[in-house]
């Protein structure tokens, strides 16, 4: 049967499920019957993503716009509206919230939502259907949504959703800092969901089989009650085997949050911890606030009596901050034992206050999304484009958990310089990988394997028989059988697989990795 309203997103992988579009479906009222979730991936051909939404003849089409899919949402729109002009669609998303009367893609769809669309849209829709009604202006904007009266969303996440899918949930929006290169900072204030009635849906969601929940609030851990109330109630029912993704606030673990996090079994839990810049004069340009010393205090508790699997954020790119000042505070970090350290590269978010620094520090922008800095006046674009590639090398030697025996021995290679740096120990690893590989992505883990062989061998100067011998432990640890070419001739060192236990588990394999077992020296 085809429906009135069809709510689209392009998702950037298919696991990734589209939270605001079922907001969006949760809220419309009696006009639920009348619509219909429909969701894509970046991958899918614009044109037959048009085909099948214009095959439902549909009357209004809402569109969930974000930044990595902000130009193959620009492809869609154009299609749709030379297609089908008189179907109506309707924008909303980060991507175009802001500086809208400017956005390409806002000036070819119909109109625009700003900001929580969660009553606006219903309204919006039910002028439309019911009135023939529409707004007199392309950009429509109102006042924030009473989060007291929106209906939440779990109910619409599919059996296939639990079985397969992310399962996003939230307890509050908002967030009460002011980083300038995050959306949040536009926030007023953090507002919360009841909690009670937020903890029985996610009641129902485990009743139904859901087993891992990543929690989108800014800020977890900002309120210590509504955390430990959270916590415990996971913990209560941890005998099911859940996994539980939060954004912690770096500076703040009082002990009632430690004392709880303390009991869950290792993997359970997995903290993302912005800390963005270790350099103070950097963080105060771009508002951000942390104590330093509490964060390492936090990081320090977490790795020596938890098992909880620590991700952590830095930037590159940020204004004021030049590759010395990055590599330091790289080093500052690596120092804590986070299981893995995400580098990001800055992204101008369109309406994000870091634009007061654009003149300053000589920030320039690509201007096709994801919008990355491409220099500024302490980076210079081949340092950024190094630095692009240092981020993808690590991800997947360091952050995969995949060659730990490797990225350990390049650890302990660190120590023995100068610097004692291992930022710039990966760095000339990282310099020898652009040797290897015309692009950073791609590259099956076969080949990364023979690469980090070949820098033991012909660059660190170590023995063919001890290169493959380290090679051959990161590599029998994947649950490999089969060897590669390259190290047919040596394979005496003993069999061992992460994969081999019978155990069901609902942790990820990466994280499985990462908390097989502390790092480890190599003789």
């Amino acid at each position: 049967m085809n429906k009135d309203i069809l709510l689209v997103t392009l998702n950037s992988s298919y696991p990734h499920s589209s939270f605001g579009l079922r907001y969006l479906m949760a809220n419309l009222e009696e006009l639920q019957d009348r619509a219909e979730i429909m969701e894509f991936t970046i991958q899918r051909d614009p044109r037959d993503v048009a085909e099948v939404l214009l095959r439902q003849k549909p009357k209004i089409i809402g569109l969930g716009v974000y930044i990595w899919n902000a130009q193959e949402s620009l492809e869609l729109v154009s299609l749709l509206k030379r297609i089908s002009p008189e179907t109506v669609v309707v924008l909303g998303g980060p991507e175009v919230s802001h500086e809208s009367e400017t956005n390409p893609i806002c000036q070819i769809a119909d109109f625009t939502i700003k900001g929580e669309a969660d009553f606006l849209f219903y309204e919006f829709c039910k002028n439309y259907l019911d009135n023939g009604v529409l707004p007199s202006t392309k950009i429509v904007a109102g006042i924030l949504p009473d989060i007291k009266k929106i209906k939440t969303p779990y109910g619409l996440y599919s059996d296939e959703d639990i079985q397969n899918r992310v399962i996003y949930v939230e307890v509050s929006r908002g967030c009460p800092y002011r980083c300038e290169y995050c959306l949040s900072s536009l926030d007023k204030a953090v507002r919360n969901f009841e909690l009670t009635e937020f903890l029985q849906e996610m009641q129902k969601l485990l009743d139904r089989g859901a087993r891992q929940f990543k929690f989108i609030d800014r800020t977890f851990n900002l309120s210590p009650t509504t955390c430990t109330t959270i916590l415990q109630f996971f913990l209560d029912r941890i005998h099911l085997g859940l996994f539980l993704h939060f954004e912690m606030v770096p500076d703040r673990l009082p002990v009632e949050i430690r004392d709880l996090i303390k009991q869950f079994p290792p993997g359970a839990l997995q903290f993302e911890i912005g800390i963005q810049t270790w350099n103070p004069e950097v963080a105060r340009l771009v508002s951000r606030r942390n104590d330093y010393e509490k964060v390492k205090d936090n990081f320090r508790f977490l790795a020596s009596e938890t098992g909880v699997h620590t991700h952590a954020d830095l930037i590159a790119g940020l204004p004021g901050e030049d590759l010395v000042s990055f590599g330091k505070g790289f080093d500052t970090l690596a120092e804590l034992q986070p299981h893995e350290i995400q580098v990001g590269i800055l992204k101008r978010l369109k309406g994000a206050p870091i634009a007061r620094h654009d003149k300053e520090w000589e920030m320039v922008y690509s201007s096709h999304p994801p919008f990355q800095i491409l220099r500024t006046k302490n980076m210079d674009f081949e340092t950024l484009q190094k630095m692009n590639r240092f981020s993808k090398y690590w991800d997947l030697y360091a952050n995969s958990g995949v060659f730990k025996k490797f990225v350990n021995v390049l650890r302990e290679r660190s120590q023995t310089r100068e610097d004692k740096s291992f930022f710039w120990e990966f760095f000339d690893f990282n310099e020898f990988l652009t040797t290897r590989y015309a692009q950073s992505f791609g590259i099956s883990q076969l080949s990364l394997f023979e690469t980090a062989y070949t820098y033991l061998k012909d660059h660190v100067g170590w023995s063919q028989e001890d290169a493959k011998a380290l090679i051959l432990e990161d590599y029998y640890a994947t649950g490999k059988v089969d060897l590669p070419k390259f190290l047919k001739d040596y394979s005496q060192v003993k069999k061992h697989s992460l994969g081999e236990s019978s155990d069901k588990t609902n942790i990820p394999k990466r994280q499985q990795r990462h908390l097989a077992g502390k790092t480890e020296t190599v003789s």
